[in-house]
């Protein structure tokens, strides 16, 4: 009956610590390939601002006429035209001019008719009302210790915000070579609105005329507002 090879003490050490390592490195291999990294970026404007100037435009563009300048070539000329975001109006308004049959060209020597565009105003207002207590914020911190900063949750039993977007336009449209005026409009106001509240915590419960409320609209709201 022949003896077989029982390894020694060390050499059974040896090899469950090889195991383990390679064990290790293994597990290592595996979670760094699951191991994914999500980079998330903020707009300088968020979708329901954007959303409330693009809509109120709209509906201030939407009662213009512009028969009187059908089949000419027009130049857009947005110089008085101040506001940092009047490129959701000029966008509806060049898009009206085009539904219309004017037709828009690039530089002003090439136009029969220049439009001047003006805007009294173009921005959003925001109203927030809470039944409840406000968070709260101050300084704590021990003497000689650095101080941080405590802030209470806020406890709203109801609460309300309101975003309402302005848009105002108003042209005038004269002959590149007379300077005469052919067609004018007086300032018309475009409105859209979104509405956020709470009740008891819960929310938010949402109406308004823009996206994603799914065209809830508060037709008394929409009207006077």
């Amino acid at each position: 009956m022949g003896c077989g090879y029982l390894p020694d003490g060390k050499e059974r050490t040896g090899r469950g610590i090889r195991l383990a390592l390679r064990t290790l490195l293994s597990a290592a291999a595996l979670l760094g390939a699951g191991c994914a990294n999500l980079r998330v970026t903020d707009p300088s404007r968020t979708a329901t601002e954007q959303f409330l100037l693009s809509e109120a435009a709209k509906k201030a563009v939407a009662p213009m006429s512009f028969d009187l300048l059908h089949a000419r070539r027009a130049y857009v000329d947005s110089t008085y035209f101040a506001s940092v975001d009047k490129d959701f109006v000029l966008g509806e308004l060049r898009s009206k001019l085009l539904l219309s049959g004017v037709q828009l060209v690039d530089k002003r020597e090439e136009a029969e008719v220049v439009i001047e565009v003006r805007s009294a105003g173009l921005g959003i207002d925001r109203y927030e009302s809470l039944f409840g207590i406000p968070s709260l914020g101050g300084p704590a911190g021990a003497a000689g210790a650095p101080v941080g900063t405590i802030v209470t949750p806020e406890v709203a039993l109801t609460k309300k915000v309101r975003q309402i977007g302005f848009a105002s336009v108003a042209y005038v449209a004269y002959w590149v070579d007379t300077g005469q005026v052919l067609a004018s409009s007086s300032p018309l106001v475009g409105r859209a609105y979104r509405e956020d509240w709470w009740l008891l915590g819960f929310g938010p419960n949402t109406l308004g005329t823009i996206p994603p409320v799914d065209h809830k609209r508060d037709h008394r709201h929409d009207s006077g507002m």
